[in-house]
């Protein structure tokens, strides 16, 4: 099911969680190795640029970290973290509004041992990332939140600090309009239909 975190896993990160409360600081490791990329993803489907992902997600983990007593173990970790991030990137827009950009290409590590596969993959993230950089930030930020990091409708309310109605229909309203720059530009590549 979408959104939720496998038992076994949340358990597992509680543990690590109440492991660093306990005064084993070595442990947030675990929980930053196993958010960073997320976070940063997040952020650079936002419209950050590259440096500004890297930095607010180094400020995120910092700031979690001295917050980490006040988390409720009972909700959602991750949801919990992409909440500080998306926060910290819009007090940093308050600032100075830094200009969209895509991800660069050599960014991406590849895991595949079929290098014309990883192209073609690498190919469709670009396309999706394009497309989705023509899209109103709320529409393109719930649909991160939704079909990336895999955030409930609750989560994703927490997260952005809205209603589940203003939820649902961002991410209505964002499936309609990325249909019809599919079909505007003829774009169909199974990346991009996850999202529809």
């Amino acid at each position: 099911m979408k959104g939720h975190v496998p038992k076994v896993e949340k358990e597992d990160e509680r543990l690590w969680i109440q492991n660093v409360l306990d005064g084993h600081k070595e442990d947030y490791s675990y929980l930053v190795n196993r958010y960073k990329n997320k976070i940063y993803g997040l952020l650079r489907g936002m419209g950050a640029n590259h440096q500004d992902a890297q930095d607010i997600t180094q400020e995120t983990f910092i700031k979690a970290y001295r917050k980490l007593a006040s988390h409720d173990l009972d909700k959602n970790f991750a949801a919990w973290l992409y909440a500080i991030a998306t926060n910290l990137l819009k007090d940093s827009w308050k600032k100075d509004r830094p200009t969209a950009s895509l991800p660069d290409d050599n960014a991406e590590h590849s895991l595949s041992d079929n290098p014309e596969e990883e192209l073609m993959r690498s190919e469709h993230r670009t396309e999706l990332l394009h497309l989705m950089q023509k899209l109103p930030s709320n529409y393109r930020t719930a649909l991160l939140l939704r079909y990336t990091n895999d955030l409930s409708y609750e989560e994703m309310c927490m997260v952005l600090d809205v209603p589940l109605s203003k939820i649902q229909n961002d991410l209505y309203r964002a499936k309609q309009r990325l249909k019809q720059l599919i079909t505007l530009q003829e774009v169909k590549t199974d990346e991009v239909l996850k999202f529809l």
